[in-house]
């Protein structure tokens, strides 16, 4: 059965106010912004209509332009403050272009901070999300470590177990695989997202991707890690390219 084409439309959002790294969107990672590595790879995916970028700045505007994404609005104040949340960026998109007639079924949040992100990571979670059947799809890779290690801190400076204080001391095998959200790929129908703010209700479908491909960058470490994981993709790359085997 052939499946219908879903309209789509992918968003990147870009505001000026980052606060951990600040202007971690136009911070220079091998030789081009941030934000230009998902730009790019949005550029190559056949399945998308149109890739914007929504930023209420002006140098991520001229940089996202740059390396190609359409720049269609200046995104309002009010939605680049700490207290707008994602889903009330990627609507504002939405509605704008849906007033000047441009309508979409299916949206697609790409992140900057995932510069590890390729077009095959996209296509790929296109391709499952169609296949799936289901309103939402999130990209995830295996979590670091299993959820029961995790502890809380009370005001005292004491440790407490988060979840089951049992099973704090079991062996990382002995607990069930694990997955955590990597920030690459966000693929939701409209109408849900709409209804339900959330690319979690109902349960999405979970694209897997390798942790090596997972770098989500929120601060200094997170930037230099993606860093050193995109020059080992480059050399291998380009090692590949002239013929030499691969060591892995």
């Amino acid at each position: 059965m052939t499946l219908p084409r879903l309209r789509t439309l992918a968003v990147i959002p870009a505001r000026g106010g980052s606060k951990r790294l600040p202007r971690k969107t136009v911070l220079p990672l091998h030789g081009k912004p941030l934000l230009a590595w998902v730009v790019e790879a949005a550029a190559r995916c056949g399945s998308l209509d149109r890739v914007i970028c929504s930023t209420d700045d002006d140098e991520i505007a001229e940089a996202a332009r740059a390396h190609g994404c359409e720049v269609p609005f200046k995104r309002p104040a009010e939605l680049a403050s700490d207290t707008a949340t994602t889903i009330d960026v990627l609507l504002h998109a939405v509605d704008t272009l849906e007033r000047s007639g441009d309508r979409y079924d299916r949206l697609v949040l790409l992140q900057c901070t995932s510069p590890l992100t390729t077009s095959h990571h996209i296509e790929k979670a296109l391709e499952l999300h169609a296949a799936a059947g289901r309103p939402n799809l999130v990209s995830v890779c295996p979590a670091d470590h299993p959820p029961a290690w995790m502890l809380r801190l009370d005001q005292s400076g004491a440790l407490h177990p988060l979840l089951d204080p049992e099973l704090l001391n079991a062996r990382s095998q002995d607990h069930p695989p694990a997955f955590r959200p990597n920030g690459a790929v966000f693929v939701a129908e409209v109408e849900n997202l709409r209804r339900a703010q959330s690319f979690h209700d109902p349960a999405p479908t979970a694209y897997l991707m390798r942790r090596e491909d997972s770098v989500d960058i929120d601060d200094r470490v997170d930037f230099l890690l993606a860093e050193v994981l995109l020059r080992l993709r480059l050399e291998e790359v380009e090692r590949t390219a002239v013929g030499v085997p691969v060591i892995r």
